[in-house]
């Protein structure tokens, strides 16, 4: 009882402290829209990370290789998230079943990469095992919770737009990313590589693809009303 009241303690002062709410973006009509679509590559070579649990064995499983780049064929590029900045006005948000939710599950986040709209998010540990989740902006801590019970449920806010990352202070190879965003415009890569975003005003913009081990690529993109722009993006390292 006591570690739950403290986790709850802690988390309501680092949901004090997470920063200024996200710009204000404005839904309207959007007529003669144009889509966004492409595929994200890299061509580079593939570095593994050794993955050496030192307890809790039974629930994080044993030694292993994982890639720091998910790269399936034709080098596509597998959980980038691809996105557009600085929008004032478009699409309506897409319809939100629940809060979201990242969830400590046999030692990995699930999911490991997510894109949320700037605000609130749901951490749970699924594990019969203490999880420590802490969640930075840049070196700013934006939660840090104690999770020693197993189904245990902490409310967080994300209000600022921007690159969360996540670690584990109890598993330190644990590591997850929240993208989160001010506006609806923004996409996350299957295992082919590619992205869709639908709805787009016409105009000019940025779009940002992303992923972890390489880091983002910012490109202009020039929208037409009813038809489809095409991007081959590449990242690099």
């Amino acid at each position: 009882m006591k570690l739950n009241v403290l986790s709850g303690l802690l988390a309501i002062l680092v949901i004090s402290l997470a920063g200024s709410p996200a710009q204000s973006y404005e839904v309207g009509a959007v007529t003669g829209g144009g889509t966004i679509e492409g595929v994200v590559l890299y061509r580079g070579d593939v570095p593994t990370k050794r993955i050496i649990p030192t307890k809790n064995v039974e629930t994080c499983g044993g030694v292993r290789e994982e890639p720091l780049i998910r790269v399936g064929a034709d080098q596509a590029v597998e959980s980038a998230v691809v996105y557009l900045i600085d929008v004032a006005k478009g699409k309506a948000w897409p319809e939100q079943g629940k809060t979201p939710e990242l969830n400590n599950h046999k030692c990995r986040f699930e999911p490991e990469v997510q894109v949320i709209r700037a605000g609130p998010l749901d951490v749970l540990n699924g594990d019969p095992v203490l999880h420590n989740t802490h969640g930075y902006y840049g070196k700013r801590t934006a939660f840090n919770l104690a999770l020693p019970n197993e189904g245990q449920r902490i409310p967080v806010a994300l209000n600022r737009p921007g690159t969360v990352r996540i670690d584990c202070d109890a598993h330190g190879w644990m590591e997850g990313w929240i993208y989160v965003v001010d506006n609806p415009y923004y996409a996350i890569t299957g295992a082919d590589g590619k992205f869709t975003i639908t709805d787009v005003p016409p105009g000019d913009y940025k779009l940002v693809a992303v992923q972890s081990f390489t880091g983002p690529v910012e490109l202009p993109v020039t929208v037409t009303g009813g038809q489809s722009t095409k991007l081959e993006i590449e990242l690099k390292k």
